[in-house]
């Protein structure tokens, strides 16, 4: 579904990315980790057309996306959930998702996104109680859940969470984890990247370790997860026998 090689992107003359490549195949969820400052973000906001890259190859659906708009790749059927969360605060629960429908209602009609509305609200049903709340007085978890709700109402056959579970609590995070997972049932596919390595890779089928903008490691989650080098730099514990 989404080929990536030898990508090179960043700011300016500074270089993030440093021949990155991966690839996501329909239906698994893959999870990219890494400490902060490793080139995450910048990955996803090269993939969803916010950065260009300098070399290097995007394709989603056997379609090139370098140089493509944002609107091109979101109709297309790729979506991000930003980091931060970022809804609209002034506006109510209920407008922040339509907005979110905007290419559907351009591609299917108006039905079409009442139709996907009316799903947000069973997969969140907090949003439902909340619809008329203004999204800026919601708590984190359900901004997050908003904001998760919001890239689902395009319809999007690739999700891309950038650290949904950042300051949240431990039992918002397993809520959270736990709608990833059913993401994946109903035919979703979704790149994860998330400094929670324990709880990404839980839920993950694959997974790449980003340092200093390059891959260093990549292969199954439960290999990650047993693997030291990982399990020292990024679950805090050595390896165990």
């Amino acid at each position: 579904m989404l080929k990536i090689r030898n990508l090179v992107a960043g700011y300016g003359k500074l270089r993030v990315l440093k021949n990155v490549s991966l690839h996501v195949d329909a239906g698994e969820i893959v999870t990219m980790i890494g400490a902060n400052g490793a080139g995450k973000t910048t990955l996803l906001h090269t993939i969803i057309g916010l950065i260009q890259p300098t070399q290097g190859e995007i394709s989603f659906q056997g379609q090139s996306c370098v140089r493509a708009s944002i609107g091109r790749i979101v109709a297309a059927g790729c979506a991000l959930v930003p980091e931060g969360r970022q809804v609209f605060a002034p506006m109510s629960v209920e407008e922040n998702l339509l907005l979110g429908g905007y290419v559907l209602q351009r591609q299917e009609g108006r039905a079409a996104v009442l139709s996907e509305l009316e799903h947000q609200y069973e997969l969140f049903p907090i949003l439902r109680e909340r619809r008329l709340q203004l999204a800026g007085t919601l708590s984190g978890g359900e901004q997050q859940m908003l904001a998760m709700g919001r890239a689902l109402m395009s319809r999007p056959q690739l999700v891309m969470m950038d650290e949904p579970s950042t300051g949240l609590a431990p039992l918002i995070v397993r809520d959270i984890f736990g709608i990833i997972r059913r993401l994946r049932q109903e035919g979703n596919t979704v790149l994860l990247i998330e400094q929670n390595a324990k709880a990404a890779l839980g839920i993950a089928d694959r997974g790449y370790v980003l340092e200093v903008g390059k891959v260093i490691l990549q292969g199954p989650a439960a290999d990650l997860l047993a693997n030291a080098d990982v399990q020292r730099a990024y679950l805090g514990r050595e390896k165990i026998a």
